[in-house]
């Protein structure tokens, strides 16, 4: 087994990440947070692991949040942001340049700017600007970073006032990720471990996972990205009901080679829509022929962010186990590696 950046170890210790990031932003002095009456819109720039925290808060809080969240994944910030805009700038080591580019062109038009790193050169604006700095614990890949990333910015609404239930919600998560760890590290063996046992089902097949509505199409995508980064394998996402209006045809032709290749995983949690799991049994009814399989997933919590990010982390957990069954080290991704030298030289 190789685990050269001793991945699987930040895997396993993400629930006291969680805890301790959420511990340390709940000690910030309150006078440096904004009150909700200055806000209009909340507005989440960042990147990959670290962008995927504002994909987090929009899909858990869109049902209580009384402004808007808009979250960013680019280099400009739209025309609507200014002084009445909350701006959480995430790059888990503060020098992520699209992130910059839009932090540096927030602070510019008065927004409230919260940036969230272990520092960097996002750090040194927030500092040169007098922005908020939640900054996160050193020494973890910016993909195992997520409770670091996800806390400050709850911890930050339930300081406004904007998410009163903030702290119910990130007590509750912190459980849920303990029980979901209890059944998958690495001590656990056999079928007993459901994300070694969905690993193993997957096999050498190509994941293409589906969830359901906002929360289940955060953590389908962030499935995709795990199984990319960490297995280093090709994986595919959508999300239910956008998929019943285009891909469903996909699965009209080449049932000979896809069902061969292809590993259909749903994903599924309390808080869908009721209309979303009359469509996950007509769907897969249609196109399950065409599949190698189906293997259907279940979140576990007593909240909207618990249910969510459990589903996350046995993504985490299964692309682990599918990279170590196959011998690929997950911690290292050198193409995201050798792509940010060629930007860098050109």
């Amino acid at each position: 087994m190789t685990d050269s950046l001793a991945f699987l170890d930040a895997v396993e210790g993400l629930p006291e990440q969680f805890a301790a990031a959420h511990d340390t932003a709940s000690n910030v002095n309150s006078v440096a947070f904004p009150s909700a009456a200055d806000i209009d819109n909340i507005v989440v720039c960042g990147m990959g692991g670290s962008g995927i925290s504002g994909d987090v808060l929009a899909a858990v809080a869109n049902d209580r949040l009384s402004v808007p969240v808009t979250v960013l994944k680019q280099y400009r910030v739209p025309a609507f942001v200014g002084p009445r805009t909350l701006v959480f700038a995430v790059s888990y080591s503060g020098g992520t340049e699209e992130t910059l580019s839009m932090a540096r062109a927030a602070s510019e038009r008065g927004a409230h700017l919260v940036a969230i790193s272990t520092g960097g050169p996002l750090g040194k604006l927030a500092s040169s600007t007098g922005a908020l700095h939640m900054r996160c614990p050193e020494g973890y890949l910016p993909r195992a970073a997520l409770g670091a990333l996800v806390a400050p910015i709850f911890v930050t609404l339930g300081r406004t006032g904007l998410l009163v239930d903030a702290e119910n919600e990130l007590l509750s998560a912190h459980s849920a990720l303990l029980a979901r760890r209890e059944k998958c590290q690495r001590a656990v063996g056999g079928s007993a471990n459901p994300a070694r046992e969905i690993a193993r089902k997957i096999g050498r097949t190509i994941p293409v996972i589906y969830g359901g509505g906002a929360l289940g199409a955060v953590a389908a995508y962030r499935w995709k990205c795990d199984i990319n980064e960490n297995a280093k394998a090709p994986a595919f996402w959508h999300s239910y009901p956008e998929l019943d209006h285009n891909e469903i045809c996909a699965w009209g032709q080449h049932g000979d080679v896809t069902r061969q290749l292809l590993s259909l995983l749903e994903l599924r949690h309390d808080f869908e829509h009721e209309r979303l799991a009359p469509r996950f049994a007509a769907t897969t009814a249609i196109i399950e022929e065409a599949l190698h399989q189906v293997i259907e997933v279940r979140g576990q919590g007593n909240t909207r962010l618990a249910q969510l990010l459990d589903l996350m982390y046995l993504g985490d957990w299964v692309s682990c186990y599918s990279a170590l069954q196959n011998d690929v080290d997950p911690g290292p991704i050198e193409a995201i590696s050798r792509l940010k030298e060629h930007l860098a030289a050109n």
